[in-house]
């Protein structure tokens, strides 16, 4: 019969740490592939339920998708999800964003949104800065009560547009005022 000594033991739960921060390192991590599958489900569900979408992106000089951004609140909130910024249908970066909230609030929810840079300068700043938070530059495309894309595309002027949509869950508000985003490796 083996006997465990403390030096054992602790030489296994440091082999077992390394091991599980090697599964989340990169190489031969499927994270991007993820990403990507679930960005493209993402335009397709926002192209094909909400077409005026198609010309904002035609129109847009690149575009973050964010397919999944969770969030909860009790007193505090806070928000996270990971999406790809694409040039021309093609990825050139991945991000995350994440949020933070204080006051009255309580539920949980989960939302999809796209943020078309409608200007090379805005994409440029956008991918110059080491953590980019939404502010007062970021136009809403509303999704009316028809289901219906509310963009003239023909009168766009803010240098970036934001559409939300699929929400689901029980926390009231769609708004990425305070949202932060920052490229990420997956």
């Amino acid at each position: 019969m083996s006997k465990i000594t403390r030096r054992g033991f602790t030489l296994a739960a440091v082999a077992g740490m390394a091991l599980t921060a090697a599964c989340g390192n990169g190489v031969n991590s499927t994270g991007a592939q993820k990403i990507d599958a679930r960005v493209d489900q993402t335009l397709n569900y926002l192209y094909n339920n909400y077409p005026g979408s198609v010309d904002l992106a035609d129109k847009s000089a690149g575009m973050l998708v964010m397919p999944v951004v969770t969030e909860a609140g009790f007193g505090f909130g806070a928000g996270y999800g990971r999406g790809a910024l694409q040039i021309d249908g093609v990825t050139v970066d991945y991000y995350s964003a994440t949020s933070g909230s204080v006051g009255f609030q309580i539920g949980a929810s989960q939302s999809a949104h796209v943020l078309f840079f409608m200007t090379e300068a805005a994409l440029n700043d956008f991918r110059r800065s080491s953590g980019w938070a939404a502010g007062a530059d970021v136009k809403y495309a509303v999704i009316d009560q028809g289901q219906n894309l509310a963009a003239d595309t023909n009168t766009l002027t803010a240098p970036v547009y934001a559409v939300i949509f699929g929400q689901a869950g029980l926390h009231v508000g769609a708004t990425l005022e305070g949202v932060k985003y920052t490229r990420i490796i997956p």
